[in-house]
């Protein structure tokens, strides 16, 4: 799906789990998450479905240590051209160790925190990425800290295309494509979250792409500002 001139979204489980390429003009790719284990052949597919091979791809950047975003990196680093992924200081241990940051202290938590979804295949880490630090991709990916979903979760904007990536400060899925909160049981801290999702009102962009539902073309911003405010209130 190709949001804007040099970035794509990378639907790995329909709609419902994203990944995203930026390509540069000297065809380096740049891979923001890597799905659930699954999900590789369906990054691969789309790499070569844009003239692109795992050997292209020299940075991979995960938004944070959950198993739908990054259960794929281990196999995906296998074959690309970079040796480990690029992920938040706060979340990069529990990349490392291939286990997900602690989840809300609610039955349901511990119920996720037990279960397949809360480890997958360590994976070696690059790069600790800070808050406010950009990226030379795509003439400039600038880093913002949304933590709260994990203590270390990042979103990204784009700065030449104006394209936001969210990771899951929010989603934009189920009845009619509403945006909502990610579900508290899976976050470390659901009212931080909830706080950093000002941080995306506040920001310029034109697209608002997710890692969890379609993106949004028309109005994205405002339409992120109308959610959080009406949440807030």
């Amino acid at each position: 799906m190709l949001l804007a001139p040099g970035v794509y979204r990378i639907p790995t489980l329909g709609d419902y789990i994203n990944s995203f390429a930026f390509l540069d003009d000297d065809g380096q790719v740049t891979l923001v998450d890597c799905g659930l284990s699954r999900a590789p052949a369906r990054i691969v597919a789309a790499l070569a479905g844009i003239g692109r091979h795992p050997s292209d791809v020299t940075r991979i950047i995960l938004t944070h240590a959950h198993a739908d975003h990054a259960g794929g990196a281990k196999q995906i680093v296998d074959q690309a051209a970079a040796e480990g992924v690029d992920v938040h200081a706060e979340d990069a241990d529990d990349i490392r160790s291939g286990t997900i940051p602690p989840v809300a202290a609610s039955t349901m938590g511990r119920l996720v925190a037990r279960g397949p979804m809360s480890h997958f295949e360590p994976v070696a880490v690059s790069r600790e990425l800070t808050d406010g630090e950009e990226l030379e991709v795509g003439r400039g990916l600038r880093i913002l800290h949304t933590p709260g979903h994990t203590p270390g979760h990042i979103s990204l904007i784009h700065q030449t295309t104006g394209v936001l990536i969210t990771g899951d400060v929010i989603f934009h899925m189920g009845w009619r494509d509403r945006m909502r909160w990610p579900v508290s049981a899976v976050c470390t801290n659901a009212t931080l979250n909830r706080q950093s999702a000002h941080v995306l009102a506040e920001t310029e962009y034109d697209i608002a792409a997710f890692t969890h539902g379609p993106e949004i073309r028309e109005r994205a911003r405002e339409q992120v500002r109308d959610f959080v405010r009406r949440k807030s209130a």
